[in-house]
């Protein structure tokens, strides 16, 4: 490779990182929210796929040029492909490339054309969740794994990256419903000066004020919120259509007035990470995907602190 060949293809590089990637630990929103809205449309396998670890590498011992020779293996030898595809490593990993230095591992599937099989795929959760068969909507938080599933009569709707609250202001854990939700909402827990938009509010306890919503940042790694749940904009967008708040005398989704009818229900379990979440284990063929254990039977979950 020439200099001058090798000059244009850093540049190239440097513009097209950030904007797939995004500058520090967290999603592209844009990118990742189109790959997860995917999900229900593609071919889901019968059997597990294979997945094989990566170490970021190059012979000239620079960085950049290791992020394109990923680039070049995810896409099969297209670099622009190769890029698109990997918002999967965000899901996967919890990692940004932009954040990762030569030497570092990332786990992928081992085959180039897995990387576009339905989102549902890679998810931590099981596809079948016979425990709510006969519960209309269930929504599960995983803070172990750090992400969330919508499950309908107990199959898998729809799965996203989470992040909990942290390990000194915890998401409570138990069972919950939706109660009351605001468009947008302006975070008490913002420092003086500052205001912390929240957007497709969705409270599960009016008492403490924890809520899932949108949020622009929702770090990849350990969980850094004040109890609330994260969520990127398109996984906020959709659970806000497909799920129901609570209906009281002064309407549905609205504070005040008497409890008619509990929203959707939601389950929050697990402990908070002390560092990135557990992602994949060790099998007999490499690694393998960690998958969330669901309670048996979601209402003898003991309901959340109130």
């Amino acid at each position: 490779m020439t200099p001058s060949v090798m000059l244009r293809l850093l540049l190239v590089l440097v513009l097209l990182t950030p904007a797939v990637f995004g500058q520090g630990r967290t999603y592209d929103q844009r990118l990742v929210g189109e790959m997860l809205d995917r999900q229900g449309l593609g071919w889901i396998p019968s059997e597990p796929i294979p997945f094989e670890r990566h170490v970021l590498d190059h012979p000239t011992g620079n960085t950049v040029l290791a992020r394109h020779a990923l680039y070049e293996i995810a896409g099969g030898g297209d670099v622009q492909r190769g890029y698109e595809r990997l918002a999967l490593t965000l899901l996967l990993n919890g990692v940004a490339l932009t954040d990762l230095a030569l030497g570092d591992t990332l786990v992928l599937p081992a085959r180039p054309e897995d990387f576009d099989l339905d989102p549902i795929t890679f998810a931590p959760f099981p596809r079948e969740y016979p425990g709510a068969a006969s519960i209309e909507k269930v929504v599960i938080v995983d803070k172990d794994v750090q992400a969330w599933a919508a499950y309908e009569h107990g199959w898998l709707t729809r799965w996203g990256p989470a992040s909990t609250g942290a390990e000194g202001t915890p998401t409570p854990t138990g069972r919950f419903t939706m109660n009351w939700r605001q468009l947008e909402r302006h975070s008490t827990e913002a420092p003086p000066g500052e205001e912390w938009l929240m957007r497709y509010v969705m409270n599960i306890h009016a008492a403490r004020g924890i809520h899932i919503h949108q949020y622009d940042s929702v770090p990849a790694g350990p969980p850094v919120g004040h109890g609330c749940v994260r969520l990127i904009t398109a996984d906020a967008e959709w659970l806000w259509d497909w799920s129901e708040p609570w209906t009281t005398t002064a309407g549905a989704g609205a504070l005040g007035g008497r409890l008619i009818e509990e929203g959707t229900l939601v389950l929050v379990q697990g402990e908070e990470p002390e560092g990135a979440p557990l992602r994949f284990v060790e099998g007999p063929r490499g690694p393998e995907r960690v998958t969330v254990t669901l309670p048996p039977d979601p209402m003898a979950v003991p309901r959340g602190d109130r």
